[in-house]
């Protein structure tokens, strides 16, 4: 084959000619080549029983030397060694024992087996996410750190992404200290966790990882280490050795070598390593050694290997979107010359089938997104009629049933004021807010803090947000009025098999980011009678008992001196209800849930010198695009057995921890 038809050439399953390929030599040809300080312990990398801490010592051919490792203080006990770009990994010291989080309290999201208040929990309950054994929400078992479940991968990520928005929020105060060797608010919150061993599928292993399911989408690398899924914060395979052989367990597939083929369920792998010697500049091969030669194991041994597709991410043009695709098998492997005319290692990665493909979702959405593919059973491109700036698409591949009758409108109609002991008549900041500025009196109510990262990203629950409004001096584009700028993600509403309509997003969704406002009539609450409430699908009520839930960073993971963490339980000036029936948003379409993917946050600010509640919405977990968006209706207080109906619907979530009735 030609040099420059090499680059784009896939063999099929069939035969393949491969004396047309440059410089082919098939790969278990070769004798593997291993560095010196390997060929004699690499046998020995990993006894029978694996380290519960992942060894990050070999440093890919590609990458600089590792420093020497570097303490991170105050935890003594862990060894941080920097790998490209000073990512941190934690490796386990024989000296120490990881603390233990199993302490055999539930301190967290518990099953609802009746409607309890959480203004009802006792002192000590509250007291106990601050007690030194650390549960953040929930405690993790020795057994849990090895096989985790859905309910444990979730609670591990949402933990880390607590503490990064947390450091990120100190960060952006310049309150945090950065003399720290750690400097990224993402690899600190990594080390706090590995430092309490507060991860989950710690054991390596062939195929599915428990808890993670196909779609699972991440942010970070360091996620998808700390829940078991992909063991290399940088490194593109992971490997384990056992019985004398190395076999491959998991690849990131970045885009950048041209990975990606016309066929969604076929991935073309290229090896890793250098094809160009720094130090004499000239042209190399890559060699069979470390994770090209797990790949040629497992391509003759046809092991299944994780495959996690990088994606770029739109919000964040220099980032990446991770998206775990399933599981495939080697099919193929060869030698091709790569641009730099060295020998590039080819692996042919082939779907296996009965999987949902989240990379073919992805790929159609994008197309839906850019115009150039019809979407199948649209109704209107866009619900809204221009009210928002994002067009809002109807889509139903279920019945034949048409465009639900409604108005609207995405704003409050009738709101009241409420009053407030500290009156609110908006901040005198001439640009836009800057958090740590505590002269800012919109900062002064948020008891100090800025309550959005400088991404937009809510750091933690509060009893009341306050945003700048209408009356506050400073600019309309201050970072301090996220739930005002309306709908900033591309909303679908579709219809669902069997709970009616539903709304889903056509773009990935970060923890924390805004979602929607809940917009609608306002209610008098004297003018709302259990049988109204009862016939009203479409009504929100903040007076509903809702199941408590711990979202907020855990202060003593971060062993901050004094902390501003505020209580989550909700605390609004008096009650709110707003009914969409007749008018509202996207926000009328989410359904119930128990085990929801979106939670309700109170935001408060002034308009015509008078302060006005809002209901806004944000992301409780990362949510993969074409996700149904959900959130907890809560139930009403109404007593059971009475002859007034208690409004009560059944629930159709189909979540492990389903109530069985909601509203």
């Amino acid at each position: 084959m030609e040099e420059g038809l090499c680059k784009n050439f896939v063999p099929s399953s069939g035969f393949v000619d491969k004396t047309k390929i440059v410089e082919v030599k098939p790969l278990r040809s070769l004798a593997p080549v291993l560095p010196k300080s390997l060929q004699s312990s690499h046998s020995l990398r990993y006894p029978s029983v694996f380290p519960p801490f992942i060894v990050f010592e070999e440093v890919q051919e590609s990458q600089p030397s590792s420093p020497p490792p570097i303490p991170a203080p105050p935890i003594k006990s862990y060894k941080i060694l920097v790998e490209e770009e000073e990512t941190p990994h934690v490796v386990h010291d024989d000296s120490s024992t990881p603390m233990s989080v199993d302490d055999g309290q539930k301190r967290g999201p518990q099953p609802l087996n009746s409607c309890k208040s959480s203004q009802k929990r006792s002192k000590k309950t509250k007291e106990s996410h601050f007690d030194s054994s650390f549960s953040a929400g929930g405690a993790i078992s020795v057994a849990q750190r090895d096989d985790g479940d859905r309910e444990t991968v979730n609670l591990v990520l949402m933990t880390y992404d607590s503490l990064r928005r947390r450091l990120c929020q100190l960060e952006d105060a310049r309150e945090l200290n950065t003399t720290m060797s750690i400097k990224r608010a993402d690899l600190r919150a990594s080390n706090a966790l590995s430092a309490k061993a507060f991860r989950t599928n710690m054991k390596k292993r062939v195929g599915a990882v428990p808890g993670i399911d196909i779609g699972d989408i991440f942010f970070l690398r360091m996620e998808m280490v700390l829940v078991g899924l992909h063991g290399q914060s940088m490194g593109g395979i992971d490997y384990m050795t056992a019985k004398d052989e190395t076999v491959a367990l998991s690849i990131v597939s970045s885009g950048v070598y041209d990975d990606e083929t016309e066929d969604d369920d076929v991935l073309v792998y290229s090896g890793q390593g250098e094809n160009f010697n720094k130090k004499d500049k000239h042209v190399i091969d890559q060699k069979l050694q470390r994770g090209n030669l797990a790949l040629d194991n497992s391509s003759r041994r046809q092991n299944e290997v994780r495959v996690i597709r990088g994606l770029r991410d739109a919000v964040n043009k220099s980032a990446k979107i991770y998206v775990y695709d399933g599981l495939y098998k080697i099919q193929d492997s060869w030698i091709e010359k790569g641009k730099s005319g060295g020998g590039v290692f080819k692996y042919k990665f082939v779907r296996l089938p009965g999987q949902p493909s989240a990379f073919a979702v992805w790929k159609s959405v994008q197309k839906w997104k850019m115009g150039s593919s019809s979407r199948t059973g649209l109704i209107l491109s866009d619900l809204s009629n221009g009210v928002e700036s994002i067009p809002v698409s109807l889509v139903n591949e279920v019945d034949n049933e048409k465009c639900p009758f409604f108005q609207y409108f995405n704003d409050l109609l009738h709101p009241k004021p409420f009053s407030l002991a500290q009156s609110s008549y908006g901040c005198s900041c001439t640009k836009s807010c800057v958090p740590g500025d505590l002269s800012c009196s919109c900062i002064q109510r948020n008891e100090g803090d800025f309550p959005y990262t400088s991404t937009a990203v809510l750091v933690s629950r509060k009893q009341l947000v306050h945003e700048c409004g209408p009356m506050c001096k400073c600019f309309p584009n201050c970072k301090n009025r996220v739930s005002q700028s309306g709908l900033k993600l591309q909303m679908e509403v579709f219809k669902t098999k069997d709970r009616g309509w539903g709304l889903r997003s056509l773009d990935p969704i970060r923890a924390g980011t805004f979602i929607c406002e809940y917009t609608g009539e306002v209610i008098d609450r004297a003018k709302v009678n259990p049988y109204r409430e009862y016939n009203d699908e479409y009504i929100f009520n903040t007076s509903h008992i809702y199941d408590p839930f711990k979202w907020n960073y855990e202060p003593s993971l971060l062993e901050e001196i004094s902390s501003n963490v505020s209580s989550e339980d909700y605390c609004m000036p008096s009650p709110l209800i707003i009914s969409s029936k007749s008018s509202g948003n996207v926000a009328r379409f989410m359904n119930h849930s128990c085990s929801p993917n979106v939670f309700w946050q109170p935001v408060l600010y002034a308009e015509n010198n008078q302060s006005y509640l809002h209901i806004a919405f944000f992301a409780l977990r990362h949510i993969p695009p074409m996700s149904e968006l959900t959130y907890d209706y809560g139930c009403s207080g109404h007593v059971e057995g009475s002859n007034a109906p208690n409004g009560r619907k059944k629930c159709l979530c189909g979540s492990s921890k389903c109530r069985g009735s909601f509203g």
